[in-house]
Parts: structure tokens; C-alpha cells; sequence
């Protein structure tokens, strides 16, 4: 599959790594030289030194044949263009990245579509949800919802409370277990367990399970006595904060700290709401941190645009007694330094950008898909066709590729979890988790 990148900056180049694994045919455009030079050496893709506008350019890249074009340069109007261009010159599908809210509007779908824009991402809007969903369950890492809840995905960081540490999966998980844990992170290393595999403390561990069952996860971890988030401390006033803060459900209040004054005016206009405050400071100030309220607050999130600053915000407030911490991490090679130092959850913006673009390269009916950037693995949802592969078999003899696992199923509506002896049928939407495996040789069980 051809897919044409606009942009070598932070998205692109991510977006370019991601799609590289999988053996595709990616194309890189930039005008900028020395971004191209930073990646092509690395990777296996071709590079257009070029302006991503340019109908030449395009036509060199092969866009004729362009399954997906892809515009994330930092200027949304030259992403909408040469989306249309492309779309005009025969790209199946576009997708461009925006900066401006106000074109998300539901109402505006249609419009953008005749444009020849197929979907528009807002990074900090996408951003915005994981952090709110994230402080919805302040025990959790990572949350993650299949088809509208029938089927909950949480990362959960084990502590020495755990009931289920240093025990063989094999006992633990048997065909009536309310849960199905398909990966454990365990240090830098990903496992996709098999029955003789054990959890141990400080693994980071992702359990599949249904909404009924979640109270049960929480106890069964020793996370009972993590208190329901209600009071969060925001650092840093920018686009993700704004959208982050507009989101929160309405039992939720959020003080924000913003260094800027003018930017502390736009955003008490936007915001307009009593459970919103916005303090003008630096969120770097311990004693200010103190005097609004720090060790009364349930969570704290840290969204300016510095990587180290946001790191030791939360950990400074991890000191204060501050449960749920969340960082905002947009430099990769912080992430693992993150993780190793325990800050809580963290949020990379091209990561969860990429995830939502990555799903429309896939064949299969795949309703979403998620890269999980702290695991280094795919999770999506596929919609098994009729007569496919995957629908003639039971689980344990579809001989799945080592790396794989299936964490559930949604049949008519309601989540199932699955064993070895489940049998998914035409229809079922199925939850697939993928670590070091690509995803298009999944997609073949289910087409």
C-alpha cells in the first residue's frame, strides 16, 4: 500500500517510523532538506524534497496510486490544500491535521468531504480526551473503550497491595475469570503471557474485561483506596489544557496555571464556567503550588511544552501527596526516562495522532486501533467477515502469530471475553493485540 506523508516534522516522522515496521510504501515530502536527511537513513521509505503543494511533486511521489495522503505539516491551511490536491489527483483517502478547533464541527464533515478531505485530526482535542478519560479512573495508566463500552481495556500499574502477584496465568485465568490480561510491560520488555507466565510488582498490566467487572479489577490490583478524582491542578494554559478543562465531567473541578497573563484572559473567556479557575503563575512556584491548594487536589496534570519541566512537575507533586499525575511527553526519547522514574501517565500528542491515522490504512473493517506507545504494541478493533479465516476455527487452532493475542469480542452489542475453546463468528467485532507483528497479517484471518 502506497501512503504519501506531508510533513517531516514531529507527527510525520513518527507517523513514517510506525508505518515503516509494516512493510509499507511510504513516501516522505518535505521542503525542508535537512528534516528528510534525519529520518530516510534509518528507515525504509522514499523522500521528496519538495513543497507538499506542488502538483509535480505529488505526481513524482506517485500519487495516482496513493492509498492514503497524509498532511501534518505545522500549517493546517497547507495540510487542507494539498489534501485536496492530492484527493484531485487520485489519492483514495486524505486526512489532514488542523490547528483550529472551530473546523471539527460535526456539521462541517460533509463540507470537508466534497473538498476532497476525507478526515481532519486535532492532536490536542485527541489528547484531551485520554487525559480526561485517564482522571475518570485514577488508578489506571491507559483506558481504553471497545465499541461503546462493552469491552474495557486498563493498564494498571501493580503495587505490593495486588492479590494476583507471582502466580502462574495458568491458575488465574480460567475459561469463567471476569478478565483476560494481554500484555504485561516489564521494564523495557513486552509480554504477551502464556499460562506459565507470572505478574510481578511493578508491572505495568493490561487487563481486558467488561463494565461490570471493573469494580473487581480495582480490588483485585489493591487499588480500592485511590480516591476518586474531583479537584486536578493543570499546568500550562495551552490548546490541550483548554479542551482538556471543557471536557472534564461535571463532578470535576480544574485550577489552571498559566505564566501568560493574555492567555489567562482567552481562556477565562472560552472557558466561561464556575468550576474552572485559571491562575496566572508559574507552575514551577512550589509555594504558589501550596497556597492554591496542591495537597488537597486528587491530580495533577502537566501540559506546558516542555518535556522535563512536565516530568518534574509531577514529580514534585507526587512528593506533595498528589495520587494521579499526568504528563504531557512530546519528545520520544523522554518517554522511556518517564516510565523509569514512575511519573504516572503520559501523553505524547503524535503518538495518539498516529493511532487515529494508522487505522485508516487497514483493509479490514477495523472500527479503531490504537498504538500503545508505552507497550510498543497495536491494539484494534476488527470486524470478522463471513466466511473469513478467523470464523472456521476455534481460537487455539487458528494458529495465530506468536505476538498475538485476541483480549475479547463484542457479539450484538454485549462484550464477551475469549479462551482458547471460544468460537468468534461472522460479525463478532474483535479485539486484537499485536506486539512486534504487523497488523496486516491479522487483518488476513478476518477478511
Amino acid at each position: 500500500m502506497k501512503i504519501i506523508i506531508a510533513g517531516a516534522y514531529a507527527i510525520g516522522t513518527y507517523l513514517a517510523k510506525l508505518l515503516s515496521r509494516n512493510d509499507q510504501d511510504i513516501v516522505l515530502i518535505d521542503d525542508d532538506e535537512e528534516r528528510l536527511s534525519n529520518i530516510s537513513s534509518d528507515y525504509d521509505l522514499m523522500t521528496v524534497h519538495a513543497s507538499p503543494s506542488s502538483v509535480k511533486a505529488l505526481k513524482d511521489a506517485g500519487i495516482q496510486n496513493a492509498a492514503l495522503f497524509i498532511g501534518v505539516t505545522p500549517d493546517e491551511n497547507l495540510n487542507m490544500n494539498s489534501c485536496m490536491l492530492a484527493k484531485a489527483l487520485g489519492a483514495k483517502k486524505t486526512v489532514a491535521k488542523i490547528s483550529n478547533h472551530e473546523l471539527t464541527a460535526p456539521d462541517l464533515t460533509d463540507f470537508f468531504k466534497n473538498m476532497g478531505i476525507n478526515s481532519l485530526i486535532y492532536p490536542e482535542n485527541l489528547a484531551a480526551q485520554d487525559i480526561t478519560n485517564g482522571l475518570k479512573m485514577s488508578w489506571v495508566r491507559q483506558r481504553w473503550e471497545v465499541h461503546n463500552s462493552a469491552l474495557i481495556m486498563l493498564g494498571i500499574k501493580l503495587r505490593e497491595a495486588c492479590e494476583i502477584l507471582n502466580e502462574p496465568l495458568k491458575d488465574l485465568c480460567k475459561p469463567e475469570t471476569p478478565y483476560h490480561i494481554v500484555a504485561i510491560k516489564r521494564g523495557n520488555e513486552t509480554i504477551i503471557p502464556r499460562g506459565d507466565d507470572e505478574l510481578k510488582i511493578y508491572d505495568l498490566v493490561y487487563f481486558m474485561t467488561t463494565r461490570n467487572y471493573v469494580p473487581y479489577i480495582r480490588k483485585l490490583v489493591g487499588k480500592e483506596h485511590y480516591v476518586d478524582v474531583k479537584n486536578v491542578m493543570i499546568m500550562g494554559g495551552g490548546n490541550t489544557a483548554l479542551r482538556a478543562a471543557l471536557t472534564l465531567p461535571d463532578y470535576m473541578s480544574a485550577k489552571i496555571i498559566e505564566i501568560d497573563e493574555k492567555r489567562c484572559e482567552y481562556i477565562n473567556e472560552v472557558v466561561n464556567n464556575d468550576q474552572i479557575m485559571v491562575i496566572n503563575g508559574d507552575g514551577r512556584d512550589l509555594p504558589l503550588l501550596v497556597e492554591e491548594g496542591i495537597k488537597n487536589t486528587q491530580a495533577f496534570v502537566a501540559l506546558t511544552g516542555n518535556a522535563e519541566t512536565n516530568i518534574l512537575a509531577c514529580l514534585t507533586a507526587k512528593r506533595l501527596g498528589v495520587r494521579k499525575t499526568i504528563a504531557m511527553v512530546e519528545n520520544i526519547d523522554y518517554v522511556s526516562m518517564a516510565e523509569s522514574l514512575d511519573i504516572g501517565t503520559i501523553v505524547n500528542k503524535k503518538a495518539i495522532a498516529a493511532s487515529h491515522i494508522y487505522q485508516m490504512m487497514l483493509d479490514a473493517d477495523v472500527r479503531n486501533t490504537r498504538f500503545l506507545m508505552t507497550a510498543n504494541a497495536d491494539v484494534a478493533e476488527l470486524t470478522a467477515q463471513q466466511g473469513s479465516k478467523v470464523t472456521r476455527k476455534k481460537v487455539y487452532e487458528l494458529g495465530l502469530p506468536r505476538g498475538v493475542t485476541i483480549g475479547g469480542l463484542v457479539r450484538n452489542g454485549e462484550g464477551h471475553l475469549v479462551s482458547g475453546n471460544s468460537q468468534i463468528e461472522a460479525g463478532d467485532i474483535v479485539v486484537v493485540f499485536c506486539h512486534n507483528v504487523n497488523m496486516n497479517k491479522i487483518e488476513k484471518f478476518f477478511n
